[in-house]
């Protein structure tokens, strides 16, 4: 099952651009876009912020029970050190 979290962040230039993390078979795709009519981009070096709020945005799911404890695990393992 594909699993999505998508939030919205400013890059240096004050740009808003929306992020998305597709997470599926233990792999992660992320995507961004820079406006309302703009196609999704790879987005192939997310920050440590990115990966943060994509931390925090997972723990928040679980008590909800809209993500299971192993997946939680699992995104936190995909983390680069």
């Amino acid at each position: 099952m594909t699993t999505e979290f998508g939030w919205w962040a400013r890059d240096a230039d004050g740009r808003k651009s929306q992020i998305r993390a597709k997470i599926f078979g233990g792999q992660i795709a992320w995507a961004r876009k820079c406006g309302h009519h703009q196609p999704w981009q790879t987005y192939d070096s997310p920050t440590d912020e990115d990966w943060t709020k994509l931390v925090i945005e997972a723990e928040r799911r679980v008590p909800r029970r809209l993500l299971s404890s192993k997946q939680f695990e699992a995104i936190k393992r995909l983390r680069p050190r």
